[in-house]
C-alpha cells in the first residue's frame, strides 16, 4: 500500500489526500449528517442548512468515488462500512471539540 499513490494526492501520501476531501466545503457536514440513517438528496440538503444542489452533488460524487458514502435506491445516501470506520475515528476529535469549547 505504501507505494500505491492514491487518487488526489500528489504525494501518493493517503493522509494528504484524505484531509484534501475532508477538508472541502460540507464534506465533513455530509458525513455527520449521515452518522445515523441514510437520507435521501431533499432531506441531507435540508440537513445541512439548505446547501445548494450542486456543490451538495458534488461533495456526494467525491464522497462515493472515495468509497465513503454509498446510494441506494428508495433510501437516499448512506455510509459505507469504511464511512462509518471513518467516524468512529473521527469520534475522539468530537469529544474533544466539545472539551475545548467550554474553555474557548
Amino acid at each position: 500500500m505504501a507505494d500505491r499513490r492514491v487518487r488526489g494526492s500528489r504525494t501518493g501520501r493517503p493522509i494528504m489526500a484524505l484531509l484534501d476531501l475532508l477538508g472541502r466545503r460540507w464534506s465533513l457536514r455530509v458525513l455527520w449528517e449521515l452518522r445515523e440513517q441514510p437520507l435521501t438528496s431533499r432531506a441531507l440538503r435540508a440537513a445541512c442548512d439548505d446547501v445548494s444542489p450542486t456543490v451538495l452533488q458534488t461533495r456526494l460524487s467525491e464522497l462515493r468515488d472515495a468509497g465513503l458514502v454509498d446510494h441506494e435506491a428508495g433510501r437516499g445516501y448512506g455510509l459505507t462500512p469504511l464511512g462509518r470506520e471513518l467516524l468512529v475515528a473521527f469520534m475522539p476529535l468530537y469529544e474533544f471539540a466539545g472539551r475545548w469549547a467550554e474553555h474557548a
